[in-house]
């Protein structure tokens, strides 16, 4: 008796596993973006900050932000898109929602924001 219970519970697990399929998402956003600033503390000192993001096809994502080589924040975030809008949420930081709108250009492709700021580039 319990080697044919053990057998319907492999087979409800296995039958209950192949129904859970995620959708692919393909969405050209995915992948990893960037923006890098070059600050000039002084004549002879200068500060690079980069900031990236790496979204993935689960609507989730990693941003992280540099000093020089070194990274001094980082966090996730949740993005969605809508009508060819991106809005990129951190929950559980004091980080405002990002908007913005993918461009594909002679140059590659970016994140600009509604006012046509580039926000980041792809890799």
């Amino acid at each position: 008796m319990k080697k044919v219970l053990s057998l319907l519970a492999i087979v409800a697990i296995v039958m209950a596993s192949n129904c859970s399929r995620i959708p692919e998402n393909n969405d050209p956003v995915i992948g990893i973006w960037y923006t890098v600033d070059v600050k000039s503390n002084s004549e002879t000192s200068k500060e690079t900050i980069k900031q990236e993001w790496i979204f993935n096809d689960a609507y989730l994502g990693r941003y992280n932000r540099y000093n020089g080589s070194k990274i001094t924040f980082k966090t996730d975030f949740g993005w969605a898109q809508d009508d060819g809008i991106y809005t990129i949420s951190y929950p559980g930081t004091n980080m405002t929602s990002q908007r913005a709108v993918l461009e594909d250009t002679t140059d590659g492709m970016r994140l600009t924001d509604e006012e046509g700021t580039i926000l980041a580039i792809k890799e």
